[in-house]
């Protein structure tokens, strides 16, 4: 059984015909819009239009040349004032491994699964240029299928990762409040999170850790992040869970209580409402349309970039 906020799933399965990769347009219609979940990361470049996006819990304002980044099994909603154009690009691991190419280029800390991160990335007008290109490159090569197009499509999809890091890392340096986490307190929250996720789970742990009242720490995360603590919680548990879930053959229940929940009923509940499956059906859905390569990388707590 699928999540209620999920009207509908598109999941790459490789048994059935599908692609690694996917390079689309963006549908053009102004309202609500509600992208299939997936299986794969994406890329949405939007290059006209402004509205906000639901990503889980959280809602971010957008505008053109934007780029927004999601993981796999994630909800997204956009909502826009005026007809979106623009295109979305979906890989899956079996494209291109995150976590592998996060040792190459630092994108999947950046762009990808990090807990306090802003997944929209407003571009200046020269950078827009440079990505909107590179989009072009991949859907020409997509869409022609001329010798070696996956491996020159694979080249372009590093290439616009790479520049999308810098990009997100310059912007974090110019301590953009619409950017990342700058402020000295979350900044603290971070590291607190990556040391305690396992058995904090409630957000006055937190506030009581930093000398602050659950209240002002909350706001400050509204105000600076957009979501709340609970969600950004909720994602650095789930951020481990995937992993164990993935790489290694710990029972639910096992997985479960080594992130702090004796209900092994609760955690599965909170997983399926994040992702729309069961930790399971996560599990074996993904070992099997990866070969069961998966389960040969070193397992263990796993650091905050995936």
């Amino acid at each position: 059984m699928r999540d209620q906020h999920a009207p509908h799933m598109q999941f790459f399965d490789p048994r059935t015909g599908g692609e690694p990769f996917l390079c689309t347009t963006i549908p053009t219609h102004e309202g609500v819009w509600e992208p299939a979940r997936t299986n794969c990361f994406t890329v949405y470049q939007i290059t006209a239009g402004t509205g906000r996006v639901a990503v889980d819990d959280t809602c971010h304002p957008f505008g053109p040349r934007t780029l927004l980044f999601a993981v796999p099994y994630q909800y997204l909603r956009f909502t826009s004032e005026q007809p979106l154009i623009g295109h979305r690009i979906a890989f899956h691991a079996n494209f291109l491994c995150i976590e592998t190419f996060h040792a190459e280029s630092g994108c999947s800390g950046r762009l990808f699964n990090d807990p306090l991160g802003i997944p929209v990335l407003p571009l200046e007008e020269q950078v827009h240029a440079e990505i909107a290109e590179l989009f072009a490159r991949i859907a020409a090569e997509y869409h022609s299928r001329g010798l070696a197009y996956e491996e020159a499509t694979l080249a372009y999809l590093k290439l616009l990762l790479i520049v999308a890091t810098r990009a997100k890392a310059e912007r974090e340096e110019t301590c953009d409040s619409t950017m990342k986490y700058r402020h000295p307190v979350l900044m603290r929250l971070s590291a607190l999170i990556e040391d305690h996720y396992q058995d904090w789970h409630a957000p006055a742990e937190y506030a009581d850790a930093l000398h602050m009242t659950a209240k002002t720490l909350g706001r400050l995360v509204r105000e600076q992040l957009g979501t709340t603590l609970t969600d950004i919680i909720r994602r650095r548990i789930l951020i481990h869970a995937k992993w164990e879930l993935l790489h290694t053959l710990k029972p639910v229940k096992a997985i479960a209580g080594e992130l702090g929940y004796t209900d092994e009923l609760y955690f599965s509940r909170m997983f399926r409402k994040a992702t729309g499956v069961s930790p399971t059906d996560f599990r074996d859905f993904e070992t099997a349309i990866r070969g069961g390569s998966n389960l040969s990388m070193t397992s263990g707590r796993p650091s905050m970039p995936l």
